[in-house]
């Protein structure tokens, strides 16, 4: 393992840790003004969903797109674990037996079979919610603009427009298989707004130009691509085992993947493109951003 390579496993590391303990800290017992009560099983549920391993990868986006433009570290981290929340809500709801019908996420039992549907979809509730809460709060030490800002992104990140809309897609997609401007569709809005999401944030919370703050978003929506794609081809190559969850379940379900319609040749030279044109993106700021490229080259590598 090269130097840049371990330097960046470590950081990535080192950010999930600070993510995952601002996860528990906010999830904590404790409740807030204006609450009433947290009810234990819900909260459980919840620190059981956002706190049942992951790489933490949408957070560290934020934070290292944040720190490429200058922005609030602090502030970055929880707009991250708000991000994160988001990501976990969804990763519940995909789970229920109405959606993918899935027993196992990273490795354990799903929310609704650790506690019950009812129960999963509650914490998938109070997660989409919390994470707005998280950005708003005071103590998200950002000006009211930029707040308004990444509440807006990421409502369109995460709606009708944008990951929710996907996922009704990609039920449709099991009964009538789409071609490849669909399947295109589909995975910009199921996987890669939130990716696309995380990269603009840094940029929001710097305060940067329009200008940077395009940029990083085309830098997220072309690493979307690329962790889709990767995804396509995990599920094909890899096993239950390395991914934590079931894999071949697309192609049992027929549904169109990009690997499927051009092969695996042809996806893995496209996943190659997705990467370069993702540095090519960051060039202006040289070793600057570093870790937004091996980022790239990460989510093209991975194994799970």
């Amino acid at each position: 393992m090269d130097a840049k390579r371990e330097t960046f496993e470590i950081r990535l590391k080192n950010s999930a840790t600070e993510i995952e303990a601002l996860l528990d800290a906010l999830l904590s017992p404790t409740v807030l003004s204006d609450e009433i009560a947290r009810p234990d099983l819900l909260r459980n549920a919840m620190h059981y969903a956002v706190l049942n391993g992951g790489k933490r990868l949408r957070p560290f986006l934020v934070v290292e797109a944040a720190t490429l433009l200058g922005g609030n570290r602090q502030a970055a981290l929880r707009v991250g674990a708000a991000l994160e929340c988001i990501h976990c809500y969804s990763l519940v709801h995909d789970d229920l037996p109405a959606m993918d019908d899935d027993d196992l996420r990273r490795g354990k039992p799903t929310v609704h079979i650790k506690f019950d549907e009812a129960t999963a979809i509650l914490a998938g509730d109070s997660l989409l919610t919390y994470a707005f809460d998280i950005i708003a709060a005071p103590e998200t030490d950002l000006p009211d603009r930029s707040k308004t800002e990444l509440v807006l992104a990421l409502a369109r990140a995460a709606g009708l427009g944008g990951m929710a809309g996907g996922q009704i897609l990609d039920l449709a997609a099991e009964k009538h298989a789409p071609d490849e401007t669909g399947i295109i569709r589909l995975q910009a809005m199921k996987t890669g707004a939130l990716i696309r999401f995380a990269c603009e944030a840094g940029a929001i919370i710097a305060g940067a130009s329009s200008e940077e703050r395009q940029r990083l978003r085309r830098f997220g929506e072309k690493i979307g691509l690329a962790f889709q794609l990767a995804d396509d081809i995990l599920d094909l190559t890899s096993d239950t085992k390395t991914m934590g969850k079931a894999t071949g379940k697309d192609a049992a379900r027929g549904k169109g993947t990009l690997v499927a319609l051009h092969g695996m040749e042809w996806a893995e030279k496209q996943l190659r493109q997705h990467v370069e044109d993702a540095e090519e993106l960051l060039h202006p700021y040289g070793e600057h951003a570093a870790m937004l490229k091996a980022t790239a080259r990460f989510i093209a590598d991975r194994k799970s």
